[in-house]
């Protein structure tokens, strides 16, 4: 069986810049829109809401051990251009403010910064992260692309506890997705 023999069902439309899908028990999926700067839960008839106002651009998201979402925060490095439809990403916008990892409670929506920095250094666009199952995390910053340069960026180790964040591989060149 060939992709051509799949048939494929649209469960909903308007998504702004969906990323990091969490296949939930209860059916739904939750996922970042990082155009709008939301945790979103797509229900299984379709239905959309809105679990957490994260601001930036919340871009990559994991279920935690303590039961919260935890979210790679692009702080909003892109402006977003819709190009009849569909929409793309473009340049740093001035209100571009810094990476983060953060974490939301998917039962009240509240939104908690852990880390904004590793070794006095700045994240710069966290991307995507995965559990390890000891009470870690890993994840990339994708880094800044600006007109005339890009960052250097890294892959870094974290602990959901929020005691201790480590760069483990660096220079990466716009590292993007981990598993």
């Amino acid at each position: 069986m060939g992709y051509a023999d799949i048939e494929f069902t649209d469960m909903t439309e308007g998504l702004r810049f969906p990323e990091g899908p969490i296949a939930m028990a209860d059916g739904s999926v939750i996922l970042c829109e990082i155009a709008r700067g939301t945790l979103s839960r797509v229900a299984p008839d379709g239905e959309v809401s809105v679990i957490a106002e994260c601001g930036g651009g919340p871009n990559g998201a994991a279920l935690g051990p303590d039961g919260w979402v935890w979210i790679a925060n692009n702080g909003g490095c892109f402006e977003f251009h819709d190009l009849g439809g569909i929409i793309v990403p473009g340049e740093v916008p001035d209100t571009y403010s810094g990476g983060s990892i953060q974490k939301v409670d998917p039962e009240d929506g509240s939104v908690e910064t852990v880390y904004t920095e590793c070794d006095g250094r700045q994240l710069r666009a966290p991307n995507d992260l995965v559990m390890d199952g000891h009470g870690g995390f890993w994840f990339t910053d994708h880094g800044l692309r600006l007109e005339r340069s890009v960052d250097r960026t890294a892959v870094y180790y974290a602990r959901c506890d929020g005691s201790s964040i480590t760069e483990a591989i660096f220079p990466l060149a716009s590292p993007n997705g981990i598993g």
